[in-house]
């Protein structure tokens, strides 16, 4: 299992991508897409190095005999398998894209990472051993006992310790959330103040759902300490889940698209 600090696109793409080539046609493509349900368009790639994508929208009309260099897209977003797991999925949800090729330094495919890709990245994520950290730095930080517990907790309760989210990510924690596939929140119960440590974004996509109550792993302390979490909240005026902005997505610098690499 991926340590969620360390989640990265190479960890969770597919390696065996099925591509076609520039010089294959519309007919023969088209056939490939027909005779199975796996695909709906592939990377055009000269060799290994990606020159496009051909999906079945740009088959549309066009002649059986065509070559694909004529109807593919060439100007193509791509990722970097070091880029962040949660950035890739902003850039898919961002653009309404399926899946986003993965290329190396030098333009050539090393993977694709899909929706369904980036979904199983947060069903796997190790949120338990996130937890099991936390307490451990809660307690040689502040020289304090705590204990953890898995229970429901208002969302109203809760103090949260961020201050922005992405607003194109909550569109991947509302699909979550529908589906039953989002992980429980953490939360530090310090003498009773609900500290959100982890989950703004669920959190944030919940109260646009209508939900009032979540999962969360609970970290207990239950003598008066004065928190890092607390001094966050207090510093940048975070009373509730009401004070969580919702920010537009900036580029990320390990996204390219195809035309800037072949500059």
């Amino acid at each position: 299992m991926t340590d969620e600090d360390d989640a990265t696109v190479e960890a969770y793409m597919t390696r065996e991508v099925a591509t076609v080539s520039p010089d294959e046609t519309v007919g023969a493509v088209t056939e490939r897409i027909a005779s199975g349900d796996d695909h709906s368009g592939f990377p055009v790639c000269d060799g290994r190095r990606v020159e496009g994508f051909v999906s079945a929208h740009d088959l549309l009309l066009e002649e059986a005999h065509e070559p694909i260099f004529k109807v593919m897209t060439t100007d193509i977003l791509v990722a970097h398998p070091e880029m962040d797991i949660d950035d890739a999925a902003r850039v898919i949800l961002r653009s309404g894209i399926r899946k986003l090729s993965v290329v190396d330094d030098a333009g050539n495919l090393v993977g694709i990472i899909s929706n369904a890709d980036v979904i199983r990245s947060h069903i796997e994520r190790a949120t338990p051993g996130k937890v099991d950290k936390l307490m451990q730095t809660l307690e040689n930080i502040h020289g304090v006992e705590t204990r953890n517990e898995r229970r429901e907790v208002l969302l109203d309760e809760l103090t949260p310790t961020q201050g922005k989210v992405y607003a194109d990510e909550l569109e991947g924690r509302r699909y979550e959330l529908e589906r039953g596939l989002a992980e429980p929140l953490v939360v530090v119960d310090a003498d009773g103040q609900l500290l959100l440590a982890d989950g703004h974004h669920r959190v944030t996509a919940a109260r646009t759902l209508g939900i009032d109550e979540m999962e969360a792993y609970v970290i207990v302390i239950d003598e008066p300490v004065e928190l890092g979490l607390a001094r966050t909240a207090e510093s940048e005026n975070l009373g509730s889940i009401e004070d969580i902005e919702s920010v537009d997505y900036a580029h990320h610098p390990l996204v390219e698209t195809t035309q800037r690499l072949s500059e």
